[in-house]
């Protein structure tokens, strides 16, 4: 059986990174769940379908394959956006349901296990997985952090619009009637607002270590 590791957390945290980093170093599979809700969010975009029609953007989450999520355009603001509007839907949240939990379960020839991060990973996606994290930072020191990385996009940003969405999308995500952003009940929390990106690693890898060497 695979081990599991559930990373959640708010926008710009950290979990990517973390979640990334964490399966290099255990050898398992990594999948950035936001990836997929993303590139709905572009193919919406693109075709000018209704944020608020769930089921026709259900119909645009089944058709996403594994070789979309590699698209460049998903790091845009835009999309980030869209991507979160969408995620309100339950008809999405549905049609992206399996993908995410057979890629929890069947990782892929030569993996030991699979990483996944995103916003309900280890309450509704892998409510049972093996290591849980919540991982979370002060609201101005993520609207920094996706400030900067906007602007190494390219993209004409001011931190203040940033902060402001971030806010938007933190009400957003947590205020949902379906699988809203909270942590698990057996989550371990990790506040990265003063924590260099080894730090956090260091952190999380230990804690993880700790909890897959007492399965």
């Amino acid at each position: 059986m695979s081990k599991v590791i559930a990373i959640d957390g708010t926008f710009a945290s950290g979990k990517g990174t973390l979640a990334k980093r964490l399966a290099a170093h255990f050898g398992f599979a990594y999948l950035d769940t936001g990836k997929l809700y993303r590139a709905v969010g572009l193919r919406a975009l693109q075709t000018h379908t209704d944020m608020g029609d769930g089921k026709a953007l259900a119909g645009l989450a089944a058709k996403i394959k594994p070789a979309e999520l590699d698209n460049p355009e998903l790091k845009s603001g835009a999309v980030a956006a869209a991507a979160s509007k969408l995620a309100v839907h339950t008809e999405v949240r549905a049609a992206l349901f399996d993908y995410q939990r057979n890629f929890a379960l069947k990782p892929g020839k030569g993996f030991k296990g699979a990483v996944l991060d995103g916003r309900d990973i280890g309450t509704v996606i892998s409510p049972d997985a093996d290591v849980k994290l919540y991982i979370d930072a002060q609201p101005q020191v993520r609207a920094e952090r996706r400030y900067k990385e906007l602007l190494s996009y390219g993209e004409n940003v001011t931190l203040e619009k940033v902060a402001a969405d971030l806010a938007e999308r933190d009400h957003r995500d947590q205020n949902r009637d379906t699988a809203p952003l909270k942590p698990a009940a057996n989550a371990h929390l990790l506040d990265t607002t003063n924590l260099s990106i080894d730090a956090a690693f260091d952190r999380a890898k230990t804690l993880a270590e700790t909890i897959l060497s007492q399965k």
